[in-house]
């Protein structure tokens, strides 16, 4: 694993001699508490001029999985994953610009700019090649690095994701039983309202999501929403998070534009992964026109957190498809 642009342990700034002296400055950010994992180690590096922080562990010799999460969450959102993954895989769970311990840029927020930071990230971390599952947001990323980077991927699993010009619908449903679920996409798109009504209210406004949105209001404890309103809540937290949906629309035009150039299709293995109470009912089907090798799974009694949700679940869906393609 090389050594250049990476900061082992700690946050950039408790470790400046650690990073590469070509690496460009980078403040650490301050957020939610780092949280030891065993097993796992904390890695910061370059990417395109920004720190992406990472956490890696498991089988260093093993396929590498690649994990990213979505709104309002970071990497933790994978910790009842990693490890039973790390018991057969090469695991990196990746936050994305503006989540976690990451850095929180001022613009880059469209999916194609964060698909070439996190590209940029793992050619740093020295994986050549790797499995890519993500969920939320993280998916909507997932796909448009699918697009431009095919040649790095053994395949993709995308978890219930409205995928900007894919999986997301042209027009948010007015109907009560539906309009709960996806009212906040229109609501980030109004400029400064939300910065307005939610700033000082993060932990109410996290909370929400996750007890709301989750099959069980009881799945995230007190502790957890700290933690995941806590990034929301640091600087330049809010202005990161509602940039990814501000930048939708022009992540739908370069989706388009990129399968357009490629012939409407992805190639590599995907696995669109749905749940009993989610917000995309089959997944699989919204990506079938736009992928050659689709398959498709839902996971029974789940929400739309669906790796905290059911974890061994989503263990077996994401290895049962690694397994089914039979390369890496």
């Amino acid at each position: 694993m090389t050594e250049a642009g990476i900061t082992p342990k700690g946050p950039p700034d408790e470790n400046p001699a650690s990073a590469s002296a070509s690496a460009p400055a980078s403040v650490a950010v301050a957020g939610p508490p780092l949280r030891d994992f065993a097993g796992f180690t904390h890695r910061w590096v370059d990417a395109e001029g920004i720190r992406l922080h990472a956490v890696e562990g498991g089988r260093p010799s093993a396929p590498t999985v690649v994990l990213l999460a979505g709104f309002p969450q970071n990497w933790w959102a994978w910790h009842k994953v990693m490890p039973r993954l790390a018991e057969r895989f090469h695991v990196i769970a990746v936050d994305l610009p503006g989540q976690g311990h990451s850095d929180r840029p001022q613009e880059g927020y469209d999916t194609h700019t964060l698909a070439s930071r996190v590209q940029a990230a793992l050619t740093a971390l020295d994986v050549p090649k790797y499995w890519l599952a993500a969920h939320d947001i993280g998916a909507c990323v997932a796909f448009s690095l699918a697009l431009r980077y095919q040649d790095h991927l053994h395949g993709v699993a995308l978890l219930d994701a409205g995928i900007p010009g894919i999986t997301l619908p042209d027009t948010i449903p007015t109907d009560p039983e539906r309009a709960w679920k996806t009212w906040h996409l229109a609501f980030h798109l109004v400029p400064e309202l939300p910065e307005t009504l939610i700033t000082g209210r993060e932990r109410e406004y996290v909370g929400w999501f996750l007890r709301t949105k989750t099959l069980s209001p009881t799945t995230f404890d007190s502790a957890e929403i700290d933690y995941y309103a806590a990034s929301i809540a640091a600087d330049g937290g809010l202005r990161a998070a509602l940039a990814y949906f501000r930048d939708a629309a022009e992540s739908a035009r370069e989706n388009r534009a990129a399968l357009a150039s490629m012939g409407g299709h992805l190639t590599i293995p995907v696995l669109g992964i749905s749940s009993s109470h989610g917000s995309i009912p089959d997944m699989a089907a919204s990506l079938g026109p736009w992928a050659k090798n689709v398959t498709g799974a839902v996971i029974p009694d789940a929400g739309h957190f669906i790796p905290e949700e059911q974890p061994e679940a989503t263990v077996d869906a994401l290895s049962g498809f690694i397994d089914h393609a039979g390369v890496g």
